[in-house]
């Protein structure tokens, strides 16, 4: 017996409420943006500055011992991870203790770090300090504008990809809606003040990559109708074109959604933040994958024969299956 979580054939109209698809998004955008102009986002150390402390013991690590002897000193942000490696020998168990700037300073101050290898060793006896390490504004901010630039490169290329690879109509509905899905999951994370470091840009990019596979889908099974049904109505080629690549689309979300959420449950609180981007990604890729960029192209119209390429038109590539 096959699984189906969508009916075989569906007909249902994606686009009898279109203006207020687009209105909901419109108004989920200017939320968010208003949010993040107004509180900021939380940063993590990547982008605030901070300490690095590397430990190692013979002791094997537990992260909750660590935290709850560094959390008494009450230092805000701390992050603690254990630190895999197969060339490790057995007592050799590492971790990195990550410590935010401190308010008022540039960095943890010696002191700090003092109390914090003191607390640490009260209930690690045998625990060594390997190494410290520090970040401070300058640098931060340098990350925060790499990672400006990384995102608006990826989105960058989607445009000349989807651009090369169908028409200029194609392009502005994809772009649009990987600008509505990042807008929306950084204003979730502002909103939230949820922690956002190094990890949730990751997830960004991620996001972007996952939101344009499912739109490429939906748009190359559009083109596909555009040539076989040429007398048909847009509106109806769009509907009919979502309707057949509905069962993949709900069937990809819903089974990668399974897998986030139990890394979600179960994966601790070091991936916790990066999950969590992928799992907002996840539903509103798929929501702008059928209500945004799809009702852009209906608004915009496209060329409907695309066996006579017209000079211009930007569809010299569009054959290329990639």
């Amino acid at each position: 017996m096959r699984l189906r979580l969508v009916p075989t054939d569906t007909k249902w109209d994606f686009f009898g409420r279109s203006k207020l698809w687009l209105g909901i998004s419109a108004v989920m955008m200017v939320v968010a943006f208003a949010s993040f102009m107004m509180q900021g986002l939380n940063y993590g150390i990547d982008f605030r500055g901070g300490t690095t402390i590397r430990t190692q013991s013979a002791e094997a690590v537990d992260i909750g011992v660590y935290r709850d002897a560094i959390d008494a000193l009450g230092l805000g942000d701390v992050t603690i991870t254990e630190v895999f490696d197969p060339t490790f020998g057995d007592d050799q168990n590492v971790a990195m203790v990550r410590i935010q700037a401190q308010d008022g300073q540039e960095s943890v101050t010696a002191d700090l770090i003092a109390s914090v290898e003191a607390a640490l060793v009260g209930v690690v006896p045998d625990i060594q300090f390997v190494s410290v390490e520090s970040v401070g504004p300058k640098v931060s901010g340098e990350l925060i504008q790499t990672a400006v630039i990384a995102v608006a490169l990826a989105i960058g290329a989607v445009l000349v990809y989807i651009w090369l690879r169908f028409e200029w109509q194609f392009a502005v509905g994809a772009v649009v809606a990987l600008v509505h899905d990042v807008l929306l999951t950084i204003g979730v994370f502002s909103e939230l003040q949820i922690r956002f470091d190094l990890a949730i840009i990751a997830a960004l990019l991620t996001i972007v990559g996952y939101s344009l596979n499912d739109t490429v889908v939906v748009f190359d099974r559009v083109r596909e109708n555009l040539r076989k049904y040429k007398k048909m109505e847009l509106k109806e080629v769009l509907n009919m074109s979502i309707n057949e690549t509905l069962s993949r689309t709900v069937m990809t979300s819903v089974t990668t959604l399974l897998a986030l959420i139990s890394l979600y449950v179960l994966g601790g609180d070091v991936i916790r933040g990066f999950v969590f981007a992928m799992i907002w990604g996840v539903i509103v890729g798929t929501y702008s994958s059928i209500f945004v960029a799809s009702t852009i192209l209906l608004r915009l119209g496209v060329k409907r024969d695309w066996s006579k390429p017209e000079a211009g038109a930007g569809t010299q590539y569009a054959n290329i299956d990639a």
